[in-house]
């Protein structure tokens, strides 16, 4: 089983212009494709973050470079 990385794009609700992307690591034995249809893990952000929308995300695997410094 590896790993996959969900970016989200979110925006502040009270200030929509700020926006940033964050990244939610999890264990995954899919692909990024079908990791882009799973919304578990977006709407658990979401719960935790009420302040926050979400305007777009994407699956990819976490850089292995960035790991390792």
């Amino acid at each position: 089983m590896g790993f996959i990385e969900v970016i989200l794009t979110v925006c502040a609700i009270a200030n929509p212009v700020n926006c940033e992307d964050k990244r939610l690591q999890f264990a995954w034995d899919g692909s990024p494709r079908q990791c882009a249809m799973m919304q578990m893990p977006i709407a658990a952000w979401i719960g935790d973050h009420p302040e926050w929308i979400v305007r777009r995300w994407s699956c990819d695997v976490p850089d292995k470079r960035k790991q390792d410094t």
